[in-house]
């Protein structure tokens, strides 16, 4: 039978949205997707989490930098301060029931943001010598590395040291939340994966595996990995 994958929306004036490639790869994966709608009301959330077995965070716009403390930075780009709240409640309400989570570049910022770490509101401002993090070329081209490290489940999941990657952020992870650590970072320092270690599948990528499923090892064992996790749930 296959797991119930939630997938959170985007949002626009009467309209939520999401990407194909995100469907299409938990269908591919062996997982049944389910869009999620959005609301503030928490028993409606804790009943949406009752009819899923995992849930996959999408990318999206910024966050709101209030959500860890911070006043908006030059850089800073649109927020939706109604998708954050909605998928802060989403993630803590996920994380107590010991959900499976894949996080996908913005939604590994909500997740880092939500469990109460924080972000980088743009990289070029912070560091004039990193890498191209948003890439002018096709979606499904990897333009940079990425160095796994050892020992952590995204290691364990790719089985290799260092992979190349699709990106398209401005954003980044600065300080991982606790109960979280470093999977993986891109040459010039930027954090590109960040995983749970209190919990047994919370795995934030910043990098669009959606995108790669078709051309990429490594984007496949992800999202396989997530959807035999949901299916151990």
């Amino acid at each position: 039978m296959r797991p119930v994958i939630g997938i959170t929306s985007d949002i626009e004036p009467q309209k939520f949205y999401v990407k194909q490639p995100y469907v299409t790869s938990i269908i591919e994966s062996g997982g049944l997707p389910y869009i999620l709608p959005q609301t503030q009301d928490l028993t409606i959330i804790q009943d949406l989490l009752g009819h899923i077995n995992g849930l996959l965070l999408t990318g999206g716009s910024d966050i709101d930098p209030s959500l860890y403390g911070e006043e908006p930075q030059p850089g800073l780009g649109q927020i939706k301060p109604d998708r954050d709240q909605f998928e802060k409640l989403l993630i803590q309400e996920a994380l107590k029931r010991n959900m499976p989570i894949f996080a996908i570049c913005r939604g590994s910022h909500m997740l880092n943001a939500a469990s109460g770490g924080s972000l980088l509101q743009d990289i070029q401002s912070r560091n004039n010598a990193a890498l191209q993090h948003y890439q002018m070329a096709p979606r499904d081209y990897c333009s940079h590395f990425v160095t796994i490290n050892k020992g952590t489940l995204l290691h364990q999941i790719i089985q290799a040291n260092q992979i190349k990657v699709n990106t398209f952020h401005h954003q980044a992870i600065n300080k991982p939340a606790p109960g979280f650590q470093i999977s993986a970072a891109s040459s010039d320092g930027i954090i590109e994966g960040i995983e749970s270690t209190l919990y047994r599948f919370v795995l934030g990528v910043q990098w669009h595996p959606g995108d790669l499923i078709h051309k990429e090892s490594h984007a496949k064992r992800l999202f396989q990995s997530f959807i035999d996790a949901c299916l151990n749930k």
